[in-house]
Order: C-alpha cells, then structure tokens, then sequence
C-alpha cells in the first residue's frame, strides 16, 4: 500500500516548497546576497583535522527528537577517535571549503602492509535534513578500523554539505518547526549540480506542473562542495557510493534517461549483492531512471561518477522514511521524513552493504596476489 510513500512526499514536498520559495528549485533556500572580495571557499584549508575537531562542541542538551542521533561535531569525534587508534591506517584531511568556509573532510582508511588494489568512495549528505548517510559513514570507518580487507583503500565523505548541515542542526537545537532544508547556503541543490544529463527528452519535463523536477543547477559543477568532491574522484575509484534518504532502494545509472548503460549487468549483480547482505528486509535494486515512468534525476552525481570518472556508481536511498501514515505528527515533520527514531537498524542495513562491495574487491584484490593497480591517494588540498 505504502511503496510509493517516496514519490507521494517528493510531489508533496515540492508543491509546498515551489509555493513558499518561488524560483527555487527542490525546496532550496534563496541564495545569500552578493559581497565583494575573496570568498570564504576560496580559503585554504591550513588546519589540522585533529586541532579542527577539538574545537567542535556538540550540544549539551541535544532534543528529543534527535535522540540516538549524533550532531556534526560528534560524529568527527567518532572518526578522530579511530585515527587516533590505527594512525598508520586511517588519515583525514580537507579536501575543499564549503560555501560558508567550513572544511570538508575526507578519511582514507587502508593497511599499510599490502598496496592498494581496489579503490572505493563513499559520501553522504548533499541534502542537509539526510542525517542517516553520514551516521553510515562514520560506523563504516568504525568497522573499518577494527577490521579492513588488504588491498582495498576506502575514502569516505560524510558531509559534503556542511552548511546546510549546521543549518538543520540550529533549527533542531532552536526548535524551528516546518523549515525544510535540502541545499546548500547559495540555494543550490547539489545533488543536482554535476555534469551528465542535465537535459531530458522525457516528455514529462516540458508539462508545467512536472517542470520543478527536471530542473538542474545553473551550471556544471557550479558550487564549491561538488568542485572537492569531483576533484576527489578524478583520482580514479573502481566504485562510488552516494548516500541519501529515503527510500529502501539501490539505484545504479543512468538516472537521467532510461536507456541502460552498457555493463548494466555487472552493476545489478553488484547492487543485488549489497542488498542480499543487509540483516533487515533488502533494499529494492534498479536503474534510477527506469524506477517511475515519468521521472529522470538530471545532472545527478550517480551518472557523473559513473560517466566522467569511469566507476561503477551507485545511490543508496537509505530507510524507508520515519513517516508513519497512521501518526499525524509525522507528516509535514521534515527531520523525521529522512531520519526515522532509532537509526540503529539502519546504519547496519546501510553498513552490511557497503561491507559487502568492499569484501567483493577485497577478494578480487587477493585473487591478484597483490599487484598495485593504484598509486597512493594524493592529499587534495584547498
């Protein structure tokens, strides 16, 4: 009855956004005004991860609706936490500035004791409410600090949008209801931002009312948090992982027509195998531009890593929402759309399946009795 509880919120949703933020795609905020002068993103990263995190103070008195969730600053302490355990394995360093100059960071985690065969990137949060992406993440590089395959080199992203991060952190911690947050601070949706298929010839697309979802950002790679994150990949990954709520799906490209690409085979069987190793029931697989007749997902990061970069890609649509149709409270509680009460569950389904993609590499890596196939992640500073 409830399988497409998605697609109802994302009609939902965008009506009430396209009515209270005309102009503004994907219920993004308008952009801040113009200044003068060099820009905050344009800042080199000149400090420490270490020294960076210990100025980061979580809330004292987080509010119950964020109970079992961690705020920012917490969840780098977790990662601080398994650099500081296994040094020669795990490194963070920034890979670029946000909109407002905040870092974005990335972690590689690998052994030292065997040369990278397989390299894999995950990342989550380009959409500010998505709090669960970057909880997966963070257990991730726990899992992996406690155990990572040979050959396999992980480099993780948990918040690729720290502004708009912070910006549903304060309206939790201030208690502002119904604000609805997905872009970043200039009102662009990232996840909207990159290079491949930002046009569609779907014949929804020029309806009126359908327009609002086959809108792109105003350029390629327009803002500061996709240009680190594309520079990142254009390192070379044999596989990309972008994580968003919610959903209950893998998807793999194209996104923004329905054609398939030409190893779409191989992409199944690995979106299968990620599905078959989570606990809870798996996660649906299936080409993102073939999931509804009427949508395609333009200039999304899914076909860009998959076109430009030459990884295989995919999209996680972690949970299947915290909406209860038989709870009122719920319904217009944004925060709690994309992030349901007890994130346990789902941080294991979403771990369990990125697991399962690093033991496949990990087991190619072994079968190729360790020949290098990658140099050593250069550090992509800003």
């Amino acid at each position: 009855m409830f399988r497409n509880l998605p697609l109802i919120v994302l009609l939902v949703s965008g009506v009430a956004q396209a009515g209270e933020r005309a102009g503004f795609p994907h219920g993004a905020e308008p952009p801040p005004e113009a200044h003068e002068g060099p820009r905050p993103e344009d800042r080199p990263c000149n400090v420490s991860f270490k020294a960076w995190v210990r100025h980061q103070q979580p809330p004292a008195s987080p509010p119950p609706k964020a109970e079992g969730w961690d705020f920012s600053a917490e969840l780098f302490q977790r990662i601080l936490a398994v650099e500081e355990a296994t040094p020669s394995m795990v490194n963070t360093w920034c890979i670029g500035r946000s909109v407002q100059g905040r870092p974005i960071w990335a972690t590689r985690i690998a052994r030292p004791d065997a040369p990278v065969q397989h390299r894999m990137l995950v990342f989550a949060q380009l959409h500010a409410l998505e709090w669960i992406g970057a909880e997966v993440v963070v257990a991730l590089a726990e899992r992996l600090g406690q155990h990572s395959p040979k050959g396999v080199e992980v480099v993780l992203v948990p918040l690729v949008n720290p502004d708009g991060r912070h910006r549903a952190e304060s309206d939790l911690l201030e208690e502002r209801e119904g604000v609805y947050r997905r872009a970043n601070t200039n009102g662009v949706d990232l996840n909207r931002d990159f290079a491949i298929h930002r046009e569609s010839d779907n014949i929804w697309s020029r309806l009126p009312w359908f327009r609002r979802y086959y809108t792109a950002s105003p350029a390629p790679l327009s803002q500061p948090e996709t240009r680190s994150l594309d520079k990142l990949a254009s390192t070379g990954f044999d596989i990309s992982v972008s994580l968003h709520a919610f959903g209950g799906v893998i998807y793999y490209p194209w996104a923004g027509v329905s054609s398939p690409i030409e190893d779409a085979a191989a992409h199944r069987d690995m979106a299968r195998r990620m599905a078959a190793a989570q606990p809870g029931r798996a996660y649906r697989t299936v080409q993102l531009g073939r999931y509804f007749r009427w949508f395609r997902g333009l200039g999304m990061e899914i076909d860009h890593m998959y076109a430009v970069h030459g990884s295989q890609s995919f999209l996680i649509e972690l949970t299947r929402s915290g909406i209860r149709p038989f709870q009122p409270n719920t319904w217009k509680d944004y925060f709690r759309w994309y992030n349901p009460v007890d994130p346990s569950p789902h941080v294991e389904d979403g771990v369990s399946a990125l697991w399962a993609a690093i033991t496949h590499y990990a087991s190619q890596a072994e079968l190729q009795q360790g020949t290098p196939t990658h140099p050593p992640t250069p550090q992509l500073r800003q």
